[in-house]
């Protein structure tokens, strides 16, 4: 997710994005000891170190059914119903849910109503009977999804000129469904959203059906992959659907403004292309289909939601971006497909193998297409390295994020700092390795959550040697480490603030 900069000239690279088993253990121990408690409810988490009520213990999401329904407003709330199926994995006398934004008319679990209350942005459902480990978990939620932001909302939808789109990551599906909002909890998505027959709904996954009726349309969409909570995309609004078909019979579809098509299909015509030229770095598209989502919205980013990606529609009207710059960042947003879509962070902490490998890749796309050199590239992003270690972290290990701004966890340091790191790893082990260790990576880990011992354990085995204190230093430490093959290479240290 590039966050967009103040377009100029010539632009700056955008500044924009398994639980481990004892940290799952002690999730689930604090939901067990809460449970045996009647009062109060409280919100929970699975201990994720940037956002430690994220997510929800004692359960397996295996997936979700959505349904809303659109009036043709922006400022009305939507009707909607979330079906969660899911098998516990402790037992429960409670089941904590991801939602803040919404108001709940009832809760079933396993078809029996329910008793449910509110504990910050957790919704606390206590069903008639306890759930022991091991069984059938259905919990029907009969809310409304309110697009109105909510003060201090980062995310949820995002209220486009004509209808709605979503923007969710990194904390924000719950502002627009209960959900067990972490992305080490991947599961099948079903979306059905019925609208005034005058809108065109496009969301995750393939269309499915349309059913007309009375002046509107139900649309409904299945994704045929696992995904996380935080790449749900709906769009609605008063659009064209243009299709094309991408490498080995890919099904590509994109969403525009109806009025803008001539404008912006000769940037669309690009993405078959571009997936080809992604295939032959890391291997076949993860996927049932892929296409673009242009918004006329004002969001400051681009965001990779699976199978459709969101981008400003601005991006390509704008004339000071230059064409080469667009095309790498379509190619940022489609890497993402590979690297946090079908391979999902573990945890947030973990954000650089996203951010990290699309940078790499929108890089390597504008050396290769526009004659832009890595090596330049990385050369600057050496000499702010410390000055990114210092203000956000180190890439494996970023601060979190500002109070009340949930997506500033997207700092320099897990894109071009990350993005760095890998070119180390390049010039350490020799290209050779290098793309073996990447087209392995995302064969091994496919429709799964990986973190960051899973990569340097594969670096190991791929390098046939131990690199662990190569990746301690690059990923970790607070002082940029030496290049391999650059001695000269000096980073710039921050300046010490002068005292009053």
């Amino acid at each position: 997710m590039p966050l967009n900069p103040t377009p100029t000239p010539t632009p700056a690279r955008p500044r924009s994005r398994r639980v481990t088993a004892a940290l799952l253990a002690s999730a689930v121990s604090v939901c067990l000891i809460a449970a045996s408690a009647p009062d109060p409810a409280v919100p929970l988490g699975v201990g994720d170190r940037l956002f430690p009520t994220l997510g929800n213990p004692g359960y397996d999401v295996e997936s979700y059914d959505l349904d809303f329904t659109y009036s043709g407003s922006n400022d009305k709330p939507l009707k909607a119903v979330t079906t969660i199926d899911a098998l516990t994995t402790a037992p429960l006398d409670r089941v904590n849910l991801d939602f803040a934004h919404g108001t709940v008319r009832s809760v079933e679990v396993n078809g029996v109503p329910a008793d449910f209350a509110k504990a910050g942005d957790d919704l606390v459902v206590t069903p008639a009977e306890s759930l022991p480990a091991g069984s059938p978990l259905r919990i029907t939620v009969r809310h409304t999804s309110d697009p109105v932001s909510a003060k201090g909302q980062d995310g949820g939808w995002v209220r486009t000129k004509d209808g709605l789109a979503m923007a969710d990551q990194a904390d924000a599906a719950h502002l627009v469904f209960p959900c067990n909002d972490h992305p080490s909890d991947k599961a099948m998505f079903t979306i059905h959203v019925t609208a005034p027959d005058v809108y065109t709904v496009v969301a995750n996954g393939l269309r499915e059906d349309t059913h007309r009726a009375r002046g509107a349309t139900t649309w409904t969409y299945r994704t045929e992959h696992p995904m996380a909570t935080e790449l749900t995309q709906v769009s609605i609004g008063r659009s064209a659907v243009l299709r094309r078909q991408g490498p080995h019979g890919l099904p590509v579809r994109d969403v525009i403004p109806s009025a803008d098509r001539a404008a912006l299909e000769p940037w669309l015509r690009k993405t078959p292309g571009q997936i080809a030229w992604m295939e032959s770095k890391v291997g076949r598209y993860p996927f049932e289909t892929y296409g673009l989502l242009m918004a006329q919205a004002q969001t400051g980013f681009e965001l990779e939601t699976q199978t459709l990606s969101l981008f400003e529609k601005e991006l390509f009207t704008e004339p000071a971006y230059p064409k080469w710059y667009v095309e790498s960042i379509m190619v940022h947003e489609l890497s993402h497909q590979w690297f946090g879509d079908s391979v999902t962070p573990s945890t947030w902490s973990d954000v650089w193998l996203n951010e990290g490998h699309a940078t790499w890749y929108e890089a390597l796309y504008a050396e290769e297409k526009a004659n832009k050199p890595m090596e330049k590239r990385m050369k600057a992003a050496y000499r702010l390295s410390d000055s990114w270690r210092a203000s956000g972290g180190p890439p494996a290990e970023p601060k979190g994020p500002k109070p009340g701004h949930k997506i500033s966890i997207f700092r320099p340091n897990v894109y071009d700092g990350a993005a760095l790191a890998l070119y180390a790893l390049r010039q350490e082990i020799g290209r050779p390795a290098f793309e073996r260790l990447e087209r392995t990576w995302v064969g091994v880990n496919r429709d799964g959550v990986a973190s960051t011992a899973d990569f340097v354990d594969l670096a190991d085995a791929v390098a046939a040697r131990d690199l662990t204190g190569f990746f301690k230093a690059w990923l970790y430490d607070k002082k940029t480490p030496p290049m391999p093959g650059h001695p000269d290479w000096k980073s710039d240290a921050p300046k010490a603030r002068k005292r009053a």
